[in-house]
């Protein structure tokens, strides 16, 4: 329905790494029990989600994908605070008219896999002036087209096909083969999906004189712990306006520092563009009934945060 905010659920993401019943996610080939990451897999949205076996052990996620996990927060938290917020699938932005109805499009928690039908639909979106806010890390890595049942129901298979940006991820090779690549990711959302893409660490302001920021009394330096996580943006694209609002090193494996960095730049029509460059955002936002917090690469989110909630408020009002 037309509403001020859209929430899109990253449900592609939640079914890619998907197991049910064993082994059976867009990382698992049928013959080993390895994760890889090789094109040609399909799995299906035919199935129940099994328990999510990533980076930790969240029982709530059995039957929810990752929504409990990532993006229950940031619902919570918007439907609290009585802002007027519709929610869509992955498969319902496949062209841009649904999103058009809105004033401000939300990527949120691990929304990594995305078919490029969506990727233009949205970018089609923010230069029909809607604001696009990007409160999640690990986003547009993967092209993943949607294909049909096998008894014809359509966009019920996802399938891995190409990296988005071509042929480096960052800065790192990604190997044959792949039939083709996407665009680049960074001309979208401000910044790009860099390797290695793990880690974690505190979200720290590095321009506090930003609209953003009114009212959190936040200075140059200070840092929200533990927000930057497990997996983010970094490698700023050559964009007009563009402003680095926030940056810093996430370590990975506790250890090999990644540059990580948040954007904002304006979109054609008095809109804008933001990119938190972390999963972890909606953890800062609220704290519902039995969540759990997740702890990843020796950093962790803490939970609600005034700081956070102020900064969410001002780009929603703006």
């Amino acid at each position: 329905r037309p509403a001020d905010i859209l929430f899109q659920c990253s449900d592609n993401t939640w079914q890619a790494y998907n197991r049910w019943p064993d082994q059976f996610s867009l990382y698992d080939n049928g013959l080993t029990p390895d994760w890889t990451s090789l094109s040609g897999i399909d799995v299906s949205f035919d199935r129940p989600y099994g328990k999510y076996r990533q980076i930790y052990e969240n029982p709530q996620s059995v039957g929810s994908g990752e929504f409990l996990c990532w993006e229950f927060p940031l619902a919570f938290w918007l439907e609290q605070q009585g802002y007027d917020v519709t929610y869509c699938s992955q498969s319902d932005m496949l062209s841009p008219e649904r999103g058009k109805k809105c004033k401000v499009f939300i990527s949120v928690g691990h929304d990594e896999y995305w078919d490029r039908r969506a990727h233009d639909a949205v970018a089609a979106m923010r230069d029909a002036g809607v604001n696009l806010l990007f409160l999640s890390g690990n986003t547009l890595c993967w092209v993943t087209p949607f294909g049909p049942s096998s008894d014809g129901r359509p966009n019920r298979v996802i399938t891995r096909a190409a990296p988005y940006k071509g042929p480096t991820m960052g800065s790192e090779p990604v190997r044959d083969p792949f039939p083709y690549v996407g665009p680049d990711e960074g001309l979208l959302m401000g910044v790009r999906n860099i390797c290695p893409v793990n880690g974690g660490g505190d979200w720290i302001v590095s321009k506090p004189d930003h609209w953003m920021f009114a009212g959190t009394g936040m200075k140059k330096g200070d840092r929200i712990r533990g927000l930057v996580g497990w997996e983010f943006h970094g490698m700023p694209a050559e964009i007009p306006g563009m402003e680095v609002v926030a940056e810093g090193k996430a370590l990975n494996g506790g250890v090999r520092p990644v540059p990580w960095t948040a954007t904002v730049y304006p979109g054609p029509k008095g809109n804008y563009v933001f990119n938190a460059s972390t999963i972890f955002w909606a953890q800062g936002l609220s704290f519902p009934p039995g969540h759990m917090l997740p702890w990843s690469h020796t950093a962790r989110p803490h939970g609600a945060d005034e700081r956070v909630q102020k900064i969410t408020h001002n780009l929603l009002r703006r």
